[in-house]
């Protein structure tokens, strides 16, 4: 097995969960309302766009990598995201820094990447803006 293959199929640990939920402070305590959840997730998408792909100069946001923001009842965060190809150079680091980048955020609960290949990514994916920044309009 490749270390691309451990990283992406590795599971966390019982003692780690339990000890990443007893650490986040409000961590299933009252449930958030949904303005609280649009408002976590307008503000994970406003994270998200700084983060840039190094090899093209657009945030991975408006690259169409971010398929999914959800935000739970208790403002646990998971995203799920894909990569413009598996051989992607940031393949082993993107993920963890989405993670990093999301858990900057004041009252986050819990945060979960969740890297998937289908449907894979293409340039139709693109917002306009980055269509428009890649010279492609």
């Amino acid at each position: 097995m490749s270390f691309l293959d451990g990283f992406l199929n590795q599971q966390p640990k019982e003692e780690d969960v339990k000890k990443s939920s007893e650490e986040i402070p409000g961590n299933r305590g009252e449930p958030i309302s949904a303005e609280e959840k649009r408002t976590l997730q307008n503000l994970a998408a406003e994270k998200l766009r700084e983060i840039y792909d190094p090899e093209i100069p657009v945030n991975i946001y408006e690259l169409g990598l971010i398929y999914d923001i959800d935000v739970d009842d208790y403002a646990d965060i998971v995203i799920t995201m894909t990569l413009t190809s598996p051989h992607c150079p940031v393949a082993e680091s993107m993920p963890g820094e989405v993670e990093y980048r999301i858990r900057e955020i004041e009252n986050v609960g819990d945060v979960k990447v969740a890297l998937v290949w289908e449907p894979p990514w293409d340039m139709s994916m693109m917002s306009e803006a980055a269509r428009l920044e890649m010279g492609f309009m």
